[in-house]
């Protein structure tokens, strides 16, 4: 299993996203957040064609804590079905595995 992934969630608005990485670091689920600017999303809900500007939010984890991660941004997101995805993280350098590895050590 790959060590390190990149957690992605798209939030309605930059609040969502800023509570949400508040939180993950807060209890030390994610070594490091990034808040994207806005994107417009497209995509079929309950039948229905929609579009929808959103944020995306990117944290750095551990891939052991992706689910703990998960829970807690499902409990802080206002969507009925939150988009939350994890990237593993295949080559990353030394320094920066460690890095992250130290900062969600009580996480873990």
């Amino acid at each position: 299993m790959t060590e390190i992934v990149t957690v992605e969630i798209l939030c309605p608005d930059t609040e969502t996203a800023t509570r949400i990485a508040g939180a993950a670091l807060d209890r030390r689920l994610a070594a490091c957040a990034n808040i994207g600017a806005g994107v417009t999303s497209h995509y079929t809900w309950q039948g229905m064609r929609e579009c929808a500007s959103e944020t995306p939010l990117f944290l750095k984890t551990r891939a052991t804590l992706f689910r703990p991660l998960a829970a807690l941004a499902r409990h802080l997101h206002p969507y009925d079905l939150p988009c939350i995805l994890a990237h593993p993280a295949t080559m990353v350098t030394e320094d920066y595995r460690d890095w992250v590895l130290s900062e969600t050590e009580s996480g873990a």
